[in-house]
């Protein structure tokens, strides 16, 4: 699930510094890449609302299979696409088949985890699209265009889905429902109707986190390239360095920070993870086109995000339902996240800077934390090591 998780990232984000490059060979401008990012944001966001649903009553493995089928080859095919509008409808076809595979995908990992190392599993798994997809990707591409045309370079990333998705059919199992019931506080194995998802406060919380961590995570890696290269001047080569950071802080956080909420909790955590991302973009704001620096601040916000995402959707969503709605919730939080956080706020990014500059469209990302404080604020704890010391 992790290598499944990963290639998610590397098919998602892999478009992100080859952005410039889409900009001049198929005349896009920057509300067209706003459009392109929430095009998969939106198809993802919807295949997760109902996938989750269909994943909790067939199970988790006859959804992933076909899921890593598909998305791996409409990735492959990104590559022909010859203007603005093929390239919506391709981005738009994975999105949907990179939904149906998250949220099962974290159900299956989790039910891979003894209770006391779900924040280190699934963040084991969460991290891997942070470290290929943002981390290694922007490198890789940067390289890679000195010897290659765009179009292959997305060719190329087909080929690992399709083994991943084999070794996923041979090793995956379905667990009994008492057996996902070990993963949530609630202990319920009992039959419930989808509805009933919205009578839990994490998921409606939940739900308002992931929207706001989303809309800070898909606006940098649509705008930020540009704002690197148009705003501050870099070249590419220095904007990808700076990018790269996204990914080894996003890869850092989601490993180490959801592993310390197992044993201090997931709200405090969270907490903590704010403060940090908030400071993080409000000094790369104010950083001038100093590399390394810029490296820093991304690296640091980045692994605070992504930190956050891992347990919104993980811990403290599955662990706070019934074993037969975990990939429902997930599923519902993952996909109303990715409608509006990841597929309108980069397209209102996109009109800002097509209208005002694109310095004036990362202020959005610090909207956002300030609005998710107040959610994680309210959340309800579901480590089980703070809920055994409440119960004493």
């Amino acid at each position: 699930m992790s290598l499944g998780l990963g290639l998610v990232g590397i098919d998602r984000f892999l478009i992100v510094p080859l952005m410039p490059l889409l900009m001049r060979d198929l005349k896009l401008d920057y509300q067209d890449l706003g459009h392109i990012t929430g095009a998969l944001a939106i198809a993802w966001g919807v295949s997760a609302l109902f996938t989750g649903r269909l994943s909790d009553k067939v199970g988790f493995k006859r959804v992933l299979v076909p899921a890593l089928t598909g998305f791996s080859m409409l990735a492959g095919l990104s590559g022909l696409a010859s203007g603005v509008g093929s390239l919506l409808v391709i981005r738009a076809a994975m999105g949907l088949a990179e939904g149906a595979f998250v949220p099962a995908s974290i159900i299956a990992t989790m039910d891979a985890s003894p209770p006391r190392r779900h924040g280190l599993n699934v963040g084991i798994q969460q991290m891997m699209p942070a470290l290929l997809g943002l981390g290694l990707a922007p490198i890789a591409v940067t390289q890679l265009l000195k010897v290659m045309d765009w179009p292959w370079i997305f060719l190329m990333v087909s080929i690992p889905g399709f083994l991943v998705a084999f070794l996923s059919h041979r090793v995956l199992r379905r667990p009994s429902t008492q057996e996902v019931a070990s993963h949530s506080a609630t202990r319920d194995a009992g039959a419930h109707r989808w509805q009933e998802v919205f009578g839990y406060r994490n998921v409606l919380l939940g739900i308002v986190c992931q929207l706001c961590w989303l809309c800070c995570i898909v606006v940098v890696a649509a705008l930020f390239p540009n704002y690197l290269v148009d705003h501050l001047h870099l070249s590419l080569e220095q904007m990808g360095f700076v990018l790269s950071s996204m990914g080894f802080g996003g890869a850092i956080g989601s490993l180490v920070l959801p592993a310390l909420s197992d044993r201090i909790g997931r709200k405090p955590v969270m907490l903590l993870s704010l403060a940090g991302a908030f400071a993080s973009l409000w000094i790369f704001m104010r950083t001038g086109p100093q590399p390394l620096a810029l490296f820093l601040c991304l690296l640091v916000a980045l692994g605070c995000l992504y930190a956050l995402l891992t347990l919104t959707v993980g811990p403290i969503t599955a662990e706070s339902v019934p074993a037969t709605l975990m990939s429902t919730a997930s599923g519902l939080i993952i996909g109303i996240g990715e409608v509006f956080g990841g597929g309108l706020a980069p397209a209102l990014a996109g009109y800002l800077a097509k209208h005002f500059g694109i310095e004036h469209a990362v202020v959005l990302p610090l909207c956002a934390l300030a609005l998710g404080a107040h959610a994680v604020l309210a959340l309800k704890e579901t480590a089980p090591v703070r809920l055994r010391r409440a119960a004493r």
